[in-house]
């Protein structure tokens, strides 16, 4: 994998993926930016929601759980001294389809945590996880 961050500006920079993709990144404007994009470490809560919830939707698929949508929603702390680590890293998972089993689902998340998602297991060095899940039974929503 490769990637760049190519100054912009003020405090702004391009973020570019080997994969081809860009993204633009700025400080807040008491850190001389001026609030174009996303903060980079914003950029990796984002990354760690999509990297867990890219193996949670995968490994729901692989066992033919009927998974229609998850969402991530990361909350997290950082340290007050530099370098200013997270510390403390909550999930809240909402995971939908019809008839998930809950079981599975706890464990697509666990396996997640624990085995697949390179990017909780590298932030695990500095912070503490905990993670909530909630399941939207589309069919029970159906029904109602």
């Amino acid at each position: 994998m490769k990637a760049r961050a190519k100054w912009i500006e003020g405090m702004a920079f391009m973020g570019e993926a080997g994969s081809g993709h860009a993204v633009i990144m700025d400080g807040a404007p008491e850190y001389g930016g001026r609030n174009l994009g996303i903060r980079p470490m914003e950029m990796l809560l984002i990354g760690l929601a999509g990297c867990t919830g890219f193996d949670v939707v995968q490994i729901l698929k692989k066992g033919r759980e009927p998974v229609t949508g998850c969402e991530v929603e990361v909350e997290a702390q950082r340290a007050t001294e530099d370098p200013k680590v997270f510390t403390q890293i909550h999930l809240a998972y909402r995971i939908s389809g019809p008839g998930l089993s809950p079981a599975k689902v706890e464990r697509a998340v666990g396996l997640s945590k624990e085995k697949y998602c390179s990017a909780s297991i590298m932030l695990g060095a500095t912070a503490a996880f905990t993670y909530a899940i909630e399941i939207v039974d589309e069919l029970k929503q159906a029904a109602e």
